[in-house]
């Protein structure tokens, strides 16, 4: 059976392609049991500081759930393949690295919902994007009507659902729904030079901000800034907060190891 998920690990750098361009990159069973597969990997990975989701071919980056599968399903089949698919995605939104979406094309659906599951997102500048679910008469399933509204706003992720709109990468940096807009062929690019730029930083540290940020974000500031000394605590004790502060004396370039 031919991988539908191409894992290229790098140094500290994992780039994971979603390998179906002849079907829009469409999450099919098969395809969701390896990402979910490689999400438990990555968990507990102390080597890896930065994943990166993109895909294969130039139209898509991922058309959602593979309809054509879908409706050779009975009713049972399509409860578990819903299951599956959220699932999945939670698992990517878990993960303790930083996760960088290079979202190289049209992203629909699951695929967007995919895209907000990550902490940071680059766009195809003219793909379009969007939660077209309510056009086919169901809703997303795959937590877009709880990140959505966190990233853009109640109103706009509304707005959005609603009409089962699709929006171009562009209107999406607008909208904050993306961090960077660019043109096809740079979104890689991107995504590599965000992160090269994290995993030159303290991966513990990183990881205590991802924790503090997600974690903090929907209580009250006094609980949030709990959760933030706590995650600043574990950094001090780290011999990489001292080879910082060794590396900024010494007036040269830190050598992180992640402990």
């Amino acid at each position: 059976m031919t991988s539908e998920l191409i894992s290229k690990e790098g140094t500290q750098v994992v780039t994971l392609t979603l390998n179906r361009p002849q079907a829009a990159n469409a999450l099919s069973t098969q395809l969701l049991k390896e990402l979910k597969a490689h999400m438990e990997k990555l968990q507990n990975d102390k080597d890896v500081r930065v994943i990166i989701l993109t895909s294969a071919g130039e139209k898509a980056f991922c058309a959602g759930a593979d309809l054509k599968e879908r409706i050779t399903m009975n009713e049972e089949e399509v409860q578990e393949a819903v299951l599956l698919i959220g699932e999945t995605i939670h698992e990517v939104s878990k993960l303790p690295q930083p996760v960088i979406c290079a979202a190289n094309g049209l992203a629909l659906g699951g695929g967007l919902e995919l895209a907000l599951a990550s902490d940071l997102r680059v766009f195809s500048e003219d793909a379009l994007y969007g939660l077209t679910e309510t056009s086919l008469a169901i809703i997303p399933g795959a937590g877009g009507t709880q990140r959505l509204p966190s990233i853009v706003g109640v109103g706009k992720a509304k707005e959005l659902i609603f009409t089962a709109q699709r929006i171009t990468g562009k209107e999406a940096q607008a909208i904050g729904l993306c961090e960077y807009a660019v043109p096809f062929e740079e979104v890689e690019n991107k995504a590599n030079e965000l992160a090269a730029q994290i995993a030159n930083n303290g991966p513990i540290a990183i990881q205590a901000a991802k924790h503090a940020i997600d974690s903090g974000t929907h209580l009250s500031i006094e609980e949030g800034l709990k959760i933030e000394n706590d995650a600043y605590q574990k950094t001090i004790r780290t011999d990489d907060r001292m080879e910082g502060l060794k590396a900024f004396k010494e007036k040269r370039k830190p050598d992180y190891q992640g402990r």
